[in-house]
């Protein structure tokens, strides 16, 4: 298509139509990786930071269970094996970046920009924090979209617009597929009068 048919009305509308479909879809994959748990370094006042913990998201949606990691732990740990676990229902709010307690806290982190960039943490209860600093960019963009849906709220990473710029890009082209080469009209064709009269309807009765 070129850039007239791309920002023609009759586009613009089915993208608002199926933006809904696809943002869901976003939101699922993010669910589904969090299912899958993700496994953080612990925030230490030693120089050297080795030791690691896991956070994962229940099936249904409802417990997020984490715990420390054996040293020699690899991979997806079942959910069973952790001994940790919080209650999504509990989950008051997401803060980030240099809103987090263990940024506010430790000065050494918080001067770090690209420590700062990864940081989130999950308050429940009155003043309780479960802080994370992610591996990096991606798991950070994963983690936070996914406490967002989970609580309700909207999906803001640059993550999640790129996926939902594909998706859509993707989606509109195979549903103009059959339309190449066809101009598209800006409006839809009139309607026609109503007939003098229905005696042309065959009456199935």
């Amino acid at each position: 298509m070129n850039h007239e048919d791309v920002h023609s009305h009759p586009i613009l509308e089915l993208q608002e139509k199926i933006q809904p479909e696809i943002m869901e879809l976003v939101k699922q994959q993010r669910l589904h990786r969090l299912c899958e748990g993700t496994c953080f370094r612990k925030i230490s006042s030693r120089r050297r930071q080795d030791k690691f913990w896991y956070c994962r998201l229940s099936p249904n949606h409802k417990v997020l269970h984490y715990g420390d990691l054996d040293d020699g732990a690899k991979g997806a740990v079942p959910h069973e094996s952790l001994q940790e676990k919080l209650a999504v229902a509990d989950i008051k709010a997401v803060v980030t970046g240099k809103d987090c307690p263990h940024m506010k806290e430790r000065a050494a982190l918080r001067q770090n920009k690209e420590v700062q960039e990864l940081a989130f943490s999950i308050l429940y209860e009155s003043d309780e924090y479960l802080n994370f600093i992610a591996p990096n960019k991606h798991e950070y963009c994963v983690w936070t979209d996914g406490l967002n849906a989970l609580l309700g709220k909207e999906m803001t990473s640059d993550l999640t617009k790129s996926d939902l710029d594909t998706l859509l890009s993707m989606e509109m082209k195979l549903r103009l597929l059959d339309l190449e080469n066809i101009k598209i009209p800006e409006t839809p064709p009139p309607i026609p009068k109503e007939p003098s009269d229905y005696n042309f309807v065959y009456d199935c009765n």
